[in-house]
């Protein structure tokens, strides 16, 4: 089991180190790099670069909200029940 842990940590960390050189190089870098040069056809436009994270936020936020919700909901039936 330790070992199963270990491996999914390494992969986490090296999908999340990977996706922040990508988006760094693609916010950063990219903008000062000639617009008819190849590496352009990697990246998606600009725009994304702000949307994507937005929503993203956006949907953590409102997965936490709902799953907040649903324990307060749950610990309150609870009260009722042993009261």
């Amino acid at each position: 089991m330790e070992l199963a842990d270990k491996a999914v940590g390494c992969f986490l960390s090296a999908f999340s180190l990977t996706i922040f050189i990508y988006y760094t190089f693609w916010v950063i870098i990219l903008p000062f790099v000639e617009s008819d040069h190849f590496i352009h056809g990697y990246f998606l436009p600009q725009e994304f670069a702000i949307l994507i994270p937005v929503f993203a936020g956006v949907a953590l936020l409102s997965i936490l909200c709902v799953f907040v919700g649903y324990v307060m909901l749950k610990s309150k039936a609870k009260k009722k029940k042993q009261t």
